[in-house]
């Protein structure tokens, strides 16, 4: 009795339709309530990482507009496709149509693209602008690549340290990856993303990256500040960052730069402004002496 029941076509879809339905939604739930608010990739991660920056907020927003509005597009294109598919058949058409061309169509589907592109446009543009935009800095930060690690240097606090603005000592360090194996204790460590030591940056300041390369071309990225900066060698590239909360941060170099372009990571820990001058302070303190 229950063979003779799933031998109709109609049960069968009722039944592949139901099974499409709950593994749609399982997907959709895992991937869109399943947020990442650590501020490193996870596992089976469909969203952004949660935003730190206002570029980031920014890119996030309209990414989800523009989202939706390809969802219109999507559906509208499918509507005429299906349409075209089943209602415009050989065997349903019998007498051919004598429609060849209309300007008043062609008029439309010209300009509904061209207004929509337009519409995207404009906060696109915008978007660009205001992240290309350099305010008055309270810090620079320079930043060098090399193979295959980064090197740091805080150089507003080289006149303290030596009395000169070129030559002498500075707050610098250099950044490699961490090898998790030789560590007693892996939990807590992301891996191929640790570094031995982790840049400290102040929230709610203007800093001013200076970007090159000592070698070859690399990129300095991290997702939680919308942060894609080109390191190439023999050229300087500016750009400002504005950190709203505090977190720890990763990233990694995100261009072909050689057999270990991998294991190039970013640790960045933003704390408030007073402990990032305990910090300066102490730096200062153990280079002097």
């Amino acid at each position: 009795m229950l063979f003779n029941v799933l031998k109709y076509k109609s049960f069968q879809s009722i039944i592949s339709f139901n099974l499409f339905f709950f593994l749609s939604q399982n997907f959709i739930l895992i991937q869109f309530y399943k947020n990442s608010f650590c501020d490193a990739a996870e596992n089976l991660q469909f969203d952004f990482q949660e935003a730190a920056t206002p570029s980031m907020e920014g890119i996030i927003s309209f990414n989800y507009n523009l989202t939706f509005v390809i969802c219109f597009i999507l559906v509208f294109v499918s509507w005429l496709l299906l349409n075209c598919i089943f209602y415009y058949l050989d065997y349903k058409n019998i007498n051919s149509s004598k429609f060849t061309h209309s300007n008043e169509l062609e008029i439309v589907w010209t300009t509904i693209p061209a207004i929509i592109l337009l519409l995207l446009a404009t906060p696109s543009f915008s978007l660009l602008y205001s992240m290309d935009e350099i305010s008055d800095p309270t810090l620079s930060f320079k930043i060098i690549g090399h193979q295959w690690y980064w090197s740091y240097e805080f150089s507003d606090y080289n006149y303290f340290l030596c009395g000169t603005n070129s030559d002498g000592t500075k707050i610098k360090y250099d950044c490699y990856m961490t090898n998790l194996e030789t560590l007693p204790e892996k939990q807590g460590y992301f891996r191929l993303l640790e570094t031995n030591k982790r840049i400290l940056l102040p929230i709610k300041t203007h800093i001013r990256l200076l970007v090159s390369s000592a070698d070859v071309l690399h990129s300095w990225t991290v997702p939680s500040f919308g942060v894609k900066v080109d390191a190439c060698p023999g050229r300087l590239n500016q750009l400002n960052l504005f950190i709203k909360r505090t977190g720890l941060f990763f990233g990694q170099c995100s261009e072909i730069c050689g057999v270990n372009h991998a294991f190039m990571p970013i640790a960045i820990a933003c704390v408030e402004q007073k402990i990032y001058s305990i910090f300066v302070f102490e730096q200062m303190i153990k280079y002097l002496n």
